[in-house]
């Protein structure tokens, strides 16, 4: 058990009476609990009987296109404010009589009526509320108001409402309290209240744990489910003694109780900071803490299974959450608004992580690190996890959007920082630029489809749960995160961060909508006196209420300058209209010939800047460090004399643009705006590059080739050029870790070592088969001791279950499934994917129904991974089409993994039976795709895209690598 407060022993004497109470009435409430599971799932609404348990059926529900009445709309009336939450659960962490696990409580929430109303709506989802009383709930009118006598009450599913109408109005300005007990399911669907399991010395645990946002806090028990009506929250757990409990807030000390025979733990804690219910979290465990120093300001725990507290995987967590939060307080000039910051790493957890105030739960993966097994990569993932997660304390938990259509500002400015955050826990790893591989490349290829979306939304247009989950995307993490850099970087960090300290004094515990923070930020600005071509509210909203982003072409002849709106298919129909007719302000900053020059702002759709004329042999790059959130193209005359720099001294050039020039050019070939074959000259310097980020973007836009091309003739001579590019920086690692005997000292040069490992490797580059195979099979001969650089692990283990068969597989898979750390498992759980031999792709991905075998929060990743195997992508694609309603009535229609799941399967198509395939498969489960609606859609125009492509682009592919491969480097 934690440290806790000491609280007199009165206290503790009510505290037990309270507990044997609520214990009475929730044990006697669990007994009904099968009979009324099934009642909860009837067509609603069902009205109870004044002095019966049995609904009675009225006429069937159905939510028409325009609710006609107030339970019919998806959106909480402005009629009722709560004020407090007094919640006691009691979470079962054994099954009943009828294998189900579940969780039973009360909970009384105190509210006051802000206008005039006969009717009470509160959210409850998939809560059986009892019956003992005479209705579903009671209401008890607060400092001398009367409350009315509830007329009936229901449950409306469509909207995930309990009903209460009255028999006469509340009244406005008074305050009432609304008691409501009921029984709900511990299921393992990773939403609202959830369990967890794992096995510890052979013997199962089970958690009872929490993911409430966006929409399941309503699942754990009935309140006010929308992230502006915040309360505070006194939050009791019932548990079973050899377990803790923890919440947001600290827990007083716990009391131990007997009842029924059962001997139980009561654990009170102190009433949070006022809040959204989303943030809210507890979880009930037998895990145990590293904490920090006493003397600390803030109480920091690091929470995990034992044994992984014990082998020391928290420990690099709890030295980097101090640093980064003391970096964030600093930031935004404003200290940590809490008492303690629990950390916790679950064993089930469906996101990376949730920044619940006070008690952030995280996947293993992203909060725990092993030295010994653990690579760079998941050291870097635990840094930027825990600083995105810390970043919302203040920006999201203290300051809260009103409404999930501003769900890009919470999101996307936790991404941004968090790399600001990781900067200054981890100063050598260079995480500024790395921002721009990790997340804005990456979101301007879905940016740059018709199908994308602005990252803010009208309030009206966001509605149903499914609507909400969908905008956990790219767009609205990486998108705004590289527009907020973009803001940032034009009227400084420094100012930046003044506007923010601002914007979080006058609007803490409260909400905003995103136009506070423009203002906020414009003070910010005039006080600085940075002087911009419009206010800020003007510039941003053209990149934030309209979707895409501009290309801009220079001509450095004529110093002309234009933009418009950037599609990979220009073909493509932009149904979407926009309310600046695709057109920004766009900040542009530049090199000329090695020397920065000023910033312009390209306001209109044309302009003329003589300072962009170049002279003889001088050369032009736009958008230094990729700085503004646009692609960038050329006259013919300077991407040649960039193409020249490049293959002479490319080092002139700032590693950032080398990378931008090769995406760039990439991407302007994909939308016909320069020929392909200029696009794939930008990788022929690379036989001399030997930094990450230029290899890396050059990486992912061949990545494309293979997707449309490992099935056809350009395949051959393709892997012919990959190789002879990649031989010399293979060599060079060699040299540089002395065959292979020494980790490289520099964060991206160990990343870069994986990929001269990984493609030499995939290309045949001669002795790299032969070593990764060797390191396996070593370590298949003595299992206990695996030798391979963790930095190596995921590449070593694909290329060698690649070569091998099913003894490597079985092997993997073993290893796989005995694994005790989290990270190891993921990269086993890759590698499994990379086999050549069709049935055991078949067996994994029927494993991945089977959550002995695969856990439902990797299903989605392990079909996707199988599918990224050109040998797989097939196997995949049947396979979800045949398991399409199981997959998405069994691990929830409302995952924010089903966008993911549609894309990675469909990356690969380019024909027209494969397009008329996904039409098949929208048309045969019509309405049944949840947060993936939006993913289906953009598969159907990348489908549409990539054909034409391949159509227009194959002949000439050919031709160029069987040139190059066989021409002198």
């Amino acid at each position: 058990m934690g440290k806790g407060f000491y609280i007199s022993k009165a206290v503790v004497v009510t505290c037990v009476v309270v507990a044997i109470s609520a214990v009475a009435t929730i044990i006697a409430l669990s007994v009904v609990y099968s009979q009324e599971k099934s009642k909860n799932e009837a067509t609603a609404p069902s009205t109870i009987s004044p002095n019966t348990a049995t609904p009675s059926t009225q006429p069937p529900a159905t939510t028409p296109s325009t609710p006609k009445e107030p339970w019919q709309c998806y959106r909480l009336p402005d009629s009722l404010a709560p004020i407090s939450y007094n919640v006691t659960l009691w979470p079962r962490l054994e099954p009943n009589a009828d294998d189900l696990y579940i969780f039973s409580g009360n909970s009384k929430v105190v509210f006051k009526c802000v206008k005039e109303t006969d009717l009470i709506l509160i959210h409850s989802n998939k809560l059986n509320l009892t019956t003992f009383k005479e209705h579903h709930a009671t209401l008890t009118g607060l400092d001398g108001a009367t409350a009315p006598t509830v007329k009936k009450t229901w449950l409306e599913a469509p909207t995930q409402y309990l009903v209460v109408q009255l028999n006469s109005p509340l009244q406005a300005g008074s305050i009432y309290e609304l008691f409501t007990d009921f029984v709900g399911e511990l299921a393992d669907d990773l939403g609202g209240f959830y369990r967890s399991e794992y096995i510890e010395d052979g013997v199962k645990k089970v958690v009872a744990t929490t993911q409430m946002q966006p929409t399941d806090a309503r699942k754990a028990f009935p309140c006010f489910d929308e992230p502006a009506m915040k309360a505070v929250f006194h939050m009791t757990l019932i548990h079973p003694q050899e377990t803790v409990a923890l919440s947001n807030s600290m827990n007083y000390d716990p009391v131990n109780i007997t009842m029924h025979g059962l001997n139980l733990t009561q654990t009170r804690f102190e009433p949070t900071e006022i809040m959204s219910t989303y943030l809210l979290a507890f979880v009930v465990c037998e895990f145990t803490y590293i904490a920090s120093k006493p003397e600390a300001d803030v109480l920091v725990r690091i929470w995990a299974r034992r044994k992984a507290i014990e082998e020391g995987q928290g420990d690099y967590a709890l030295e980097k959450t101090g640093p980064i939060l003391a970096f964030f307080e600093k930031y935004y000039n404003s200290s940590y608004p809490l008492k303690k910051s629990d950390q916790i790493a679950l064993p089930d957890f469906s996101a990376g992580a949730m920044e619940n105030w006070g008690l952030i739960t995280y996947r293993e993966t992203a909060l725990l690190y092993n030295p010994g097994v653990s690579s760079n990569g998941d050291k870097e993932w635990v840094a930027t996890v825990i600083s995105h997660e810390l970043a919302h304390m203040w920006f999201g938990n203290l300051v809260t959007t009103r409404w999930w259509n501003d769900l890009w500002l919470n999101e996307g400015f936790a991404t941004y920082v968090s790399y600001l955050g990781a900067n200054k826990a981890e100063p050598t790893w260079n995480m500024k630029d790395l921002i721009v591989l990790n997340e804005i490349f990456g979101v301007m290829a879905v940016d740059a489809l018709a199908s994308s979306h602005p990252l803010s939304s009208k309030e009206e247009d966001i509605l149903k749960p499914e609507h909400i989950s969908e905008l956990f995307d790219s767009i609205t993490y990486s998108k705004g995160a590289a527009v907020l850099r973009m803001l940032s970087e034009f009227i400084t960090e420094s100012v930046f961060s003044k506007g923010l300290h601002t914007y979080l004094e006058e609007f803490k515990y409260n909400n905003t909508v995103y136009t506070d923070l423009w203002k906020h930020l414009q003070m910010a600005v005039d006080k600085a006196g940075i002087s911009l071509p419009s206010p800020v509210e003007v510039i941003m909203n053209r990149w934030i209420l309209q979707m895409g982003f501009p290309v801009v072409t220079i001509d450095t002849k004529t110093g002309s300058i234009t933009q418009k709106h950037f599609l990979l298919d220009p073909d493509s129909v932009v149904d979407r209209p926009s309310p600046f007719n695709y057109e920004w302000y766009v900040p542009i900053t530049w090199i000329k010939t090695g020397v920065e020059k000023e910033q312009y702002w390209l306001v209109a759709k044309e302009a003329t800047n003589k300072n962009m004329t170049l002279g003889v042999d001088e050369w032009l790059v736009a958008n230094i460090d990729m700085r503004g959130f646009y692609r960038v193209n050329y006259d013919s005359d300077n991407w040649e004399r960039l193409l020249t720099q490049l293959g002479s001294k490319h080092t002139d050039i700032p590693v950032i643009n080398r990378a931008q020039i090769i995406d760039d050019a990439f991407n302007l070939a994909r939308a016909k705006m320069v020929n392909t074959t200029l696009a794939l000259r930008t990788t022929k310097f690379l036989h001399e590059e030997v930094e990450y980020m230029p290899w890396q973007t050059a990486r992912r836009n061949l990545d494309y080739f293979y997707l449309m091309f490992d099935r056809s003739e350009v395949y051959g001579p393709m892997q012919a050029y990959i190789k002879k590019q990649v031989t010399p920086l293979f060599d060079y690692f060699k040299d540089l870790t002395v065959n292979w005997t020494k980790i490289p000292e520099k964060h991206t040069d160990q990343y870069n070592q994986v990929n001269a490992i990984s493609l030499a490797c995939s290309t045949g580059v001669e002795g790299c088969k032969n070593l990764t195979t060797g390191w396996f099979k070593e370590w298949m001969e003595n299992e206990a001791n695996n030798t391979i650089s963790p930095n190596l692990k995921s590449t070593v283990y694909c290329s060698a279950i690649a070569a091998g068969g099913e003894e490597e597989w079985d092997f993997a898979w073993s290893m796989y499934k005995n694994a005790t750390i989290a990270s190891e498992a993921d990269k086993l759980m890759y590698a499994l994917s990379c086999t050549k031999q069709p049935w055991l792709l078949n067996r994994y991905l029927k494993y991945c129904l089977d959550p002995k075998k695969i856990r439902k929060q990797d299903a989605t990743f392990t079909i996707v991974y199988i599918a990224s195997n050109p040998i797989g992508q097939p196997l995949a694609w049947d396979f979800i089409r045949s398991n399409w309603n199981h997959i998405f009535n069994d691990y929830g229609g409302g995952s924010f993994s089903f966008g993911r799941l549609i894309d990675g399967v469909t990356k690969r198509f380019s024909t027209e039976f494969e397009y008329k395939q996904l039409l098949q498969f929208k048309e045969d489960n019509a309405g049944n795709f949840g947060s993936g609606t939006a993913s289906l859609e953009q598969a159907l125009e990348r489908t549409k895209a990539n054909m034409n492509w391949v159509a227009m682009n194959e002949k000439q592919v050919f031709e160029w690598f069987t040139k190059e491969a066989s021409s002198p480097v």
